[in-house]
């Protein structure tokens, strides 16, 4: 089941909402987001709903002895067991054919490539497990000892599929106590309309274009056609993922959990470090604090981690070698940054911080779509120019620019959308102390937000699928 989906909006929402509201105590209503999680879950996936039991019932077992013999050396291997199932079985599911195949490759056998089919939301619940498996060895939280609790914790529909990876320590308290009001209700619905309008009327459109421009061959792409196509490409991922995000984010705030933010208007950094810290927040603190630390032989080693976390970072997102070299990309510039140092950046002009890191997200998302590495090494030649002498390729072409005219309404309003309008909206009129200002804000907030969902529901008609881009991640 997917959130962009009138099924999803106008039936199983409702229906989990209606029964939710219905329960009175809180473990009752635990128990109808269980049940709806799992039915959510099992919608697309009957089979693996069995991986994520099972998934929550071992971590809550390691949990639970972790706590029995804290302290003790027992404990510690009770978290390396955890550890070791839990990375065992993401190896296993989503990676297994890509060993396969370079193994292959590097011996020139035809040892046969097996089909595993990826069980979604696997890195996410997988990563929720570890995390929850070390925060108790760390003394962080404390272990559940009610499995339903946990189980609710893994399974949790609106972030179970494609994140934010959510912390048990965020989440632990309202898992019990948790109380929502009218402007939970409100505030969380207005946040499910605008990453619904990200991704069904913005994220859609623009990889309509890209996929006209790079769903081919592109070696007779031109120049400024590669460039166009991978900056509303970079612009559709963003808007794809941080959509997922706040519809996440809005759910759990309509049903009283409050998960943490995990985009902060990314495109509006001057760094490469600073880009990071506004781009998918959860999978960056996640490896900052499960990794990054983490003694290598017995000892801290600065650059060394950092490039393991750059590795990690890389092949998490897929089993394609374009990824370890988007991920190891972009731990050379925050190697390189860190040894230039802030202070000399800060003495950097802005108009060339802010050419100097759009570059190199710009860059960087051409790496992340390639995954065939032919058309990769294609994508270089015509950013730089250099197709224009080897093919013959063309500085600009026709297509290019008729695209570009035709859409230039979308992409003008695709790019005012990466700037923090809204948090300024909030700001100016639903934070004002003037009662008038206030109550035209919030009306025009929820006209703004009708008109909106109507958009949305019209453009979801004809659509049969609208899967998001970090579901197969």
């Amino acid at each position: 089941m997917v959130f962009a989906d009138l099924f999803f909006l106008f039936f199983f929402l409702p229906l989990c909402l209606l029964f939710y509201f219905i329960a009175k105590k809180v473990e009752t209503k635990n128990k109808v987001l269980i049940v709806f999680s799992l039915i959510f879950y099992a919608w697309g996936e009957p089979l693996w709903i069995l991986l994520l039991v099972f998934s929550a019932a071992f971590n809550w077992f390691i949990g639970r002895m972790i706590g029995q013999y804290r302290g003790r050396s027992k404990a510690k291997l009770f978290v390396a067991l955890g550890i070791c199932i839990d990375i065992a079985l993401l190896l296993t599911f989503k990676y297994t054919g890509f060993f396969v195949e370079t193994f292959n490759g590097i011996t020139g056998l035809s040892v046969p490539v097996p089909q595993i089919r990826l069980p979604l939301g696997i890195s996410f619940f997988t990563f929720q497990a570890i995390s929850y498996v070390l925060d108790c060895y760390w003394e962080t939280v404390e272990p559940q000892k009610d499995f339903s609790k946990f189980l609710l914790y893994l399974s949790l529909f609106p972030q179970l599929i494609a994140g934010p990876i959510v912390r048990y320590s965020v989440v632990a308290n309202e898992i019990s106590n948790r109380h929502v009001s009218i402007v939970d209700l409100c505030d969380g619905a207005l946040r499910v309309i605008v990453g619904l309008a990200k991704k069904v009327l913005l994220a859609n459109s623009l990889y309509a274009i890209v996929d006209t421009f790079f769903g081919q061959d592109i070696a007779g792409l031109s120049t400024l056609g590669t460039w166009y196509t991978v900056i509303l490409y970079s612009m559709y991922v963003y808007f794809d993922f941080s959509g997922y995000s706040d519809i996440a984010i809005g759910l759990g705030r309509m049903f009283g959990f409050h998960f943490d933010e995990n985009f902060r208007h990314p495109f509006m950094c001057k760094t490469i470090s600073e880009f990071w810290q506004r781009w998918h927040i959860s999978l960056g603190s996640f490896f900052r604090d499960y990794l990054l630390y983490v003694p290598i032989f017995g000892k801290n080693r600065k650059y060394v981690s950092l490039f393991l976390v750059w590795f990690c970072t890389g092949m998490w997102h897929g089993a394609s070698w374009n990824f370890i070299f988007w991920g190891l990309y972009f731990g050379l510039f925050i190697f390189f940054e860190q040894k230039l140092g802030k202070k000399r950046i800060k003495k950097w002009p802005l108009w060339w911080k802010h050419i100097y890191s759009k570059l190199v997200i710009i860059i960087g998302f051409g790496i992340f779509y390639f995954e065939d590495l032919g058309q990769l090494g294609q994508f270089f030649l015509n950013i730089s120019g250099i197709s224009m002498l080897t093919n013959g390729s063309g500085l600009v072409d026709n297509l290019t620019w008729l695209s570009f005219t035709n859409n230039c309404f979308l992409i003008a309003i695709a790019v005012i959308a990466c700037f923090p309008i809204l948090p300024w909206i909030k700001k100016h009129l639903l934070e004002a102390r003037s009662n008038t200002i206030y109550t035209i804000g919030r009306i025009g907030s929820v006209v703004c937000c009708a008109a909106l969902l109507i958009a949305v529901s019209v453009m979801l008609v004809d659509n049969t699928n609208n899967p998001f881009l970090y579901w197969r991640f």
